[in-house]
């Protein structure tokens, strides 16, 4: 009599459509079954394994059947910007999936979070408040948990070294917030993929904030930029004051490339984190992937007849 194949461990992923929610998806299909609960469709979703909840996290009002033989529950939801409005209907349907999560005693919760940011911002800005409220309904649960807090994350088409390198292929210049002394720790999306799911196997109940392998002063690396698309660095300079109004003039124009409170948290030098320890292979460094995108945008340019 053939022994049945043991069930494969599932995952719960609430939004798993954006940067993380793909790196994620890609770190654990290949032996985990993974249910993924986000409004937009998504190239993963060809994979197999992955059942897909088309459902915004927000408005989700029993969770119970979505967590039917669920071991591990993620989020990565949340939302770059927005009014208070926007924020609290989210963070009222993820402390529903919590409260769940707990009633069906579920192994294990990994929460993704972000980095302490600067006081003003911690008491004022709905992006922060209702993300550590959401942090608290988890550390005040029975749940064995790891909020994982990393600092700017990088990949393909991401909203960081990809649109700097962009900026600096299209304009041959690049806005320099203040001195540039402050420090940034880049961590690949890739990378923080495996940490999830290191922490996935784990219990211990933890925090945890996380960079990548290189502490960089900000201008190091932005000269780094410079130099991996071939150009000497040059810069429009902006005083902290400066920098701030002009993210807000941007934002009121209606742009996305920069908000505000993200310069703020930028020129607070809260951001150079240390590295996770103990992965293997070690965690990849964000020269090569520059140098990757760079020659990516080389490549295109030449294709049309330009210059970078």
């Amino acid at each position: 009599m053939t022994t049945p194949s043991p069930r494969p461990r599932l995952l719960l992923v609430g939004g798993g459509g954006g940067l993380v929610g793909r790196s994620i998806v890609e770190e654990f299909a290949p032996d985990w079954a993974i249910r993924s609960v986000h409004r937009h469709t998504t190239p993963n979703e060809a994979l197999p394994g992955i059942e897909t909840v088309r459902a915004d996290v927000a408005t989700v009002r029993d969770w119970a059947p979505l967590l039917e033989g669920v071991d591990v529950v993620l989020n990565v939801a949340w939302y770059r910007t927005g009014p208070e409005r926007v924020f609290r209907p989210l963070a009222d349907g993820l402390g529903r999936l919590i409260r769940s999560s707990e009633a069906r005693g579920i192994r294990r919760w990994i929460q993704i979070s972000v980095p302490d940011a600067p006081a003003s911002l911690e008491a004022r800005l709905p992006y922060l408040l209702e993300k550590r409220r959401i942090d608290r309904t988890l550390t005040d649960s029975a749940l064995s948990y790891a909020i994982v807090r990393p600092t700017m994350l990088f990949g393909p088409n991401d909203k960081l070294l990809t649109v700097m390198l962009r900026t600096i292929a299209r304009y041959h210049r690049f806005p320099m917030f203040g001195n540039g002394e402050y420090h940034v720790s880049p961590l690949a999306a890739r990378d923080l993929a495996r940490v999830v799911r290191r922490e996935a196997a784990g219990d211990a109940r933890h925090t945890i904030s996380i960079g990548g392998p290189r502490r960089w002063r900000y201008r190091d690396l932005t000269d780094r930029m410079f130099a991996a698309l071939g150009r000497r660095p040059r810069y429009v300079r902006f005083s902290p004051r400066g920098s701030v109004r002009l993210a807000r003039l941007l934002e009121s124009l209606g742009s996305s490339l920069l908000y505000a409170y993200e310069v703020e948290w930028l020129l607070s030098d809260r951001l150079g984190l240390p590295p996770y320890e103990g992965l293997d292979p070690p965690l990849a460094p964000a020269e090569a992937f520059l140098d990757r995108e760079a020659a990516r945008l080389s490549s295109r340019a030449r294709a049309r007849g330009q210059h970078i």
